[in-house]
């Protein structure tokens, strides 16, 4: 049973200051190089006590994790609202590829976190890293694509997988990289037919 102190002392913080260190927390670590953030000068910004921080997340990269956490919980929100009523996998996969394409076009700072300037060696030891919701989302659908035969059999789903986040992240870095004069989700189609060739049968059933 929980004791009274437990009871007072809840282990995640308060809506309202997740609100407060959100926007605090995507610029601070988007426009510096992650070794030049510190918790000091985001509890200062953000009007939130360091000791509070520090009870919560503990350190700089605990914070940072837990933020892109919630920022993928809601693009994989948008990945699979976005899915629905769709039935061809050709179909959902685009419609997936350009949703993160779009995602990142509307919250560049966001996009230069997750893809350009997270400690990826970091982040892979922490349990944020897995993603699960949005790999299983995905594993789904190359699955099914390989079980009714639109998806090459011999790819495993997996890579199929890293092709496309892989591809997402190229394109977001080059377009930054570019001075974000294009339409970063206007290239999506090009994009994903490359990724479709790579992994469908169209080609192998076009040869017979």
């Amino acid at each position: 049973m929980s004791s009274a102190v437990d009871t007072l002392s809840p282990k995640t913080p308060s809506e309202s200051i997740k609100k407060r260190l959100g926007p605090v927390v995507l610029a601070a670590f988007s426009r510096q190089e992650f070794h030049q953030c510190n918790m000091r000068d985001i509890a200062k910004k953000a009007g939130v006590g360091y000791g509070t921080i520090y009870k919560y997340y503990g350190s700089k990269e605990k914070i940072l994790f837990a933020f892109v956490d919630k920022w993928l919980g809601e693009l994989v929100a948008r990945i699979i609202d976005h899915l629905q009523g769709l039935e061809e996998i050709k179909e959902k996969l685009r419609k997936a590829f350009w949703v993160q394409l779009d995602y990142y076009e509307r919250n560049p700072d966001l996009g230069r976190i997750i893809l350009m300037t997270i400690p990826l060696t970091t982040w892979m030891a922490d349990q944020t890293f897995v993603q699960k919701r949005m790999t299983d989302t995905f594993l789904e659908v190359f699955r099914e694509g390989q079980r009714n035969g639109s998806l090459n059999p011999d790819v495993p789903s997996g890579m199929m997988l890293d092709m496309m986040l892989a591809m997402v992240s190229r394109a977001f870095t080059m377009w930054i990289y570019r001075g974000q004069k294009q339409s970063l989700s206007g290239q999506a189609n090009l994009l994903f037919n490359l990724i479709w060739k790579a992994i469908s049968t169209e080609r192998a059933a076009e040869s017979r």
